[in-house]
């Protein structure tokens, strides 16, 4: 099974990204806007850089909705959102949400509003308000949409637009707790049509439903006191490492990705089985039990070493993109 086959076509997104990147990027001609294409989008403001992204939870929430447990979903936004932006080094300022819905509980609001707040806390940001917009008939009743919108500083001497990469540097992964936000609509079409929310798989140690509502892992601390030492940031989300990974090269750097050097979670390798799903096809949907990519200069490893990287690759001298070997 592919990607495409649950209903997401990744070819088609990524093409219409690119036409939409050219409109987007002619508003930039004379303005203080700078850079389209990145994990967020680049403002220069005087001698800093605001960092602003835009994403949703996706096809996760209807997990939520199914089990009826909304409290970890707002959690999800944040930390994602957090992810992409920290990859060119922001800090992030505060944050937005939109929650659109045709027929809803304020019990079932609360929930989502109090995984917002939980999040923003913990990451320190301010979250300054948002839209809770009621359109009727619009969404099936008791599901939701819910999209957040953040922003962040960085001071363009701390810049990270992965332009310092050069062959020879080594690429670390950070591990994930689960599929995060992405890939959501493949793994529920696999895993659900073999077992129930509540079924209980001892691989996982846990059930069907609680795997998938694992909440999304935020980078931010454990990469924050080493970002003068980080050349490039990849945040593996929709796309998986092919796409992630391949927008912060330079041009004549490529990546040698090393399977072997770190065993999938257990719920991909699930997914994968019953799905009877591609091996490339897993490495560009989902993250495999690796959220976020660090590249740096080698002699730089010991600062890293505290929050348990695992090395999986290295920089090459080409233009192939990532080659997963």
């Amino acid at each position: 099974m592919l990607y495409k086959d649950a209903g997401v076509d990744i070819n088609f997104l990524n093409q219409v990204k690119k036409r939409m990147g050219k409109k987007v990027s002619s508003t930039f001609k004379g303005k203080r806007g700078t850079v389209f294409g990145l994990f967020g989008g680049i403002y220069a403001w005087g001698e800093n850089y605001l960092v602003s992204s835009c994403d949703s939870v996706g096809t996760k929430i209807l997990v939520a909705c199914a089990l009826d447990k909304h409290n970890t979903v707002g959690m999800d936004l944040v930390n994602h959102s957090v992810n992409d932006i920290l990859t060119t080094g922001a800090r992030p300022i505060f944050f937005m949400d939109y929650i659109g819905f045709s027929k809803l509980s304020s019990k079932v609001l609360s929930q989502v509003v109090s995984g917002v707040v939980k999040a923003c806390k913990k990451e320190g940001i301010v979250l300054v308000g948002g839209e809770t917009a009621q359109l009727t008939r619009f969404y099936p009743d008791g599901i939701y949409d819910l999209v957040g919108f953040i922003v962040g500083i960085v001071d363009k001497r701390n810049f990270i637009d992965g332009s310092k990469i050069r062959p020879g540097d080594i690429i670390l992964g950070l591990k994930s707790t689960g599929l995060h936000t992405n890939g959501y609509s493949l793994a529920r079409k696999v895993l659900l049509r073999n077992y129930g929310f509540s079924t209980y798989i001892p691989e996982l140690r846990c059930t069907i439903g609680e795997e998938l509502l694992k909440v999304h892992r935020s980078y931010r601390k454990a990469l924050e006191p080493r970002m003068k030492y980080i050349k490039g940031l990849a945040h593996i989300t929709g796309g998986g490492f092919y796409d992630n990974i391949k927008r912060i090269l330079p041009e004549n750097c490529s990546v040698v990705i090393h399977k072997n050097t770190w065993k999938p979670l257990p719920v991909f390798s699930l997914i994968q089985k019953l799905g009877k799903v591609p091996e490339s096809e897993m490495y560009r949907v989902f993250n495999m039990g690796i959220g976020m990519v660090c590249i740096i200069d080698k002699r730089h490893i010991k600062h890293f070493r505290a929050i348990k990287p695992i090395i999986i690759g290295e920089v090459v001298k080409g233009d192939f993109g990532v080659n997963l070997v």
